[in-house]
C-alpha cells in the first residue's frame, strides 16, 4: 500500500548550487529504486539554524513530498541518516485530511471586512477612543496590598 510521504531534509551549507542539485537527485533516485513515487521537491535554499549543529549555523533546506510503501520510506530515512551531507532530516506521514484541505480552495477575505479596514488589526477593533487610558478612574485595589 502506497502512502503519501514528505521528507524535510537539511545539506550541509558549503555545497555548491550544483552540488545540491545532485544530492537532492541521488536521494530522489534512491527512493525511485525502492518502489517510491516523487511527487514534488523543492530546494529552499540556505537558512539560519535554530540551534548549531556539530558548530555550524546554516544548513540548505530541501523538501520532497513523495508515494510509498513504509518499508521504502523508512529504508530512506535510514539511508539519510548515513548520508554525510544530510544534517538532519524528517520524515512525516501526510495526513489524508491535511491533504484535502491543502486542495481545497481558499476563502477570500470579504468585501466588509476590506471596507472597514479590519484586515491589519486582526479581531481587535478600533483602540483610538481610550486616550491615555485615563478613563479606567481610582480602582482602589493598590491600597489593600
Amino acid at each position: 500500500m502506497t502512502v503519501d510521504y514528505e521528507v524535510t531534509y537539511i545539506l550541509r551549507p558549503n555545497l555548491e548550487e550544483n552540488e545540491v542539485g545532485e544530492r537532492t537527485t541521488a536521494i530522489a533516485e534512491q527512493l525511485k529504486g525502492n518502489g517510491g513515487e516523487i511527487v514534488g521537491t523543492e530546494v529552499l535554499g540556505k537558512k539560519r539554524l535554530a540551534y548549531e549543529i556539530n558548530d555550524v549555523r546554516e544548513g540548505i533546506y530541501a523538501v520532497m513530498r513523495f508515494r510509498s510503501s513504509a518499508e521504502a520510506a523508512h529504508e530512506l530515512e535510514r539511508q539519510m541518516g548515513l548520508n554525510e551531507d544530510v544534517m538532519r532530516a524528517l520524515l512525516i506521514k501526510l495526513d489524508k485530511h491535511a491533504l484535502a484541505q491543502e486542495k481545497a480552495p481558499k476563502p477570500e477575505p470579504s468585501a466588509q471586512a476590506d471596507e472597514r479596514g479590519d484586515r491589519d488589526r486582526g479581531d481587535r477593533g478600533d483602540r483610538f477612543d481610550r486616550g491615555d487610558r485615563g478613563d479606567r478612574g481610582d480602582r482602589g485595589d493598590r491600597d489593600r496590598r
